[in-house]
């Protein structure tokens, strides 16, 4: 099927002018990128389709495949209840005891978008990286200090407190951390040589400015060049970086989970992943684990969207029309920020099949 850049080029142009962009979609397997912009604003390098961008929440998508996996190696249920593997001191009050891995990775459990303590720890870099202060060794206690005032499965509650926490509940299970058995488990075997959690260095050291690695965009932030972001406490919610080619290779896995190209042992978790769930008091968006689900027209969309201080990401996926989008740039969000939208709307169209 041949593409056209137009489609394409809305997107990019939906984008701060000086940013680095990198688009790519494939239908029935034809695959187009458009790229545009440097690494970073001095012209250090080209951003090509294999430049890794910061892709925030979109690490969600990940953790939620990581956690299917871990259940069909028998390791744990997805209706376990997250309480036994807890030290008492670290479970959440009210109705915390009943919250399940499920829950977790569907936004349903109950817990706040953010640990306790961590926007007051967050607040002197804010606008660089609240998370930065907040250690792994601060997250059991603050779940120990969360309330959840609802039955678990009753209320969406967008939480990157859950996904986080559930990424760590499933790094330790395995007895290592969460970068390392998202290699083991699934960047490996799909052969996603772009994609990790390894920080790339500063372009500002100790001894002055250094040349950025060609590899990584510099995140930007209002024309101001943000530090590498860091996650530490909750990689599970926001860690991941990419590249728009690995992203796609990601995204048809989804596509087709039994297929020949998809690794056995992920052929399972894959189908758990994109199994469409109801959400409580939700109309329109349903779920798959961690994907948020729109039916329209003949049409399933699954898509994730994500941002840090310096990079915004968002991903999609059709099965109908085989069609996949990932789109990456190295500007943060701002109230003006139609990058998203715009590349939902290119989803949207393409699986409709309104742009071609």
């Amino acid at each position: 099927m041949r593409l056209r850049d137009e489609p394409l080029k809305a997107v990019a142009a939906s984008a701060e002018p000086r940013a680095a962009v990198a688009v790519a979609v494939s239908v029935t397997g034809a695959y187009r990128t458009l790229c545009r912009g440097g690494i970073d604003r001095k012209g250090t390098a080209s951003a090509t389709d294999r430049t890794r961008f910061e892709v925030g929440s979109v690490t969600k998508t990940f953790t939620a495949l990581l956690l299917a996996d871990t259940a069909a190696r028998g390791a744990l249920s997805l209706t376990g209840r997250i309480a036994e593997r807890l030290p008492y001191a670290a479970l959440p009050r009210g109705h915390g005891r009943a919250i399940t891995y499920e829950h977790l990775a569907t936004h349903t459990s109950g817990l706040p978008r953010l640990p306790p303590g961590l926007m007051l720890r967050g607040l002197p870099s804010w606008f660089v990286n609240p998370y930065r202060s907040f250690t792994p060794d601060m997250l059991l206690p603050a779940l120990g200090r969360a309330v959840v005032h609802h039955p678990p499965g009753t209320l969406t509650r967008y939480s990157n407190f859950g996904v986080g926490l559930l990424g760590r509940l499933l790094a330790d299970g395995a007895g290592t951390d969460y970068g390392s058995l998202l290699r083991a488990r699934v960047l490996d075997p799909l052969e996603l040589t772009d994609t990790g959690t390894t920080v790339p260095d500063a372009p500002d050291g100790p001894d002055g400015p250094r040349e950025p690695d060609a590899a990584c965009a510099v995140g930007y932030w209002h024309g101001r060049r943000r530090p590498p972001w860091v996650i530490p406490a909750l990689p599970g919610a926001g860690a991941v970086r990419s590249s728009a080619h690995d992203l796609i290779r990601f995204l048809r896995a989804h596509l087709d989970p039994g297929g020949a190209d998809v690794p056995r042992p992920l052929r399972l978790p894959l189908l758990e992943v994109v199994r469409i769930r109801e959400l409580p008091g939700e109309r329109e968006e349903k779920s798959g684990l961690a994907w948020s689900v729109r039916t329209l027209a003949g049409a399933t969309l699954y898509f994730h969207s994500g941002a840090t201080r310096g990079c915004t990401a968002f991903v999609g996926l059709s099965p109908e029309r085989e069609v996949c989008v990932a789109a990456l740039t190295n500007s943060g969000l701002t109230l003006r920020s139609r990058f998203v939208q715009s590349a939902y709307l290119l989803l949207r169209a393409l699986a409709l099949g309104e742009a071609k």
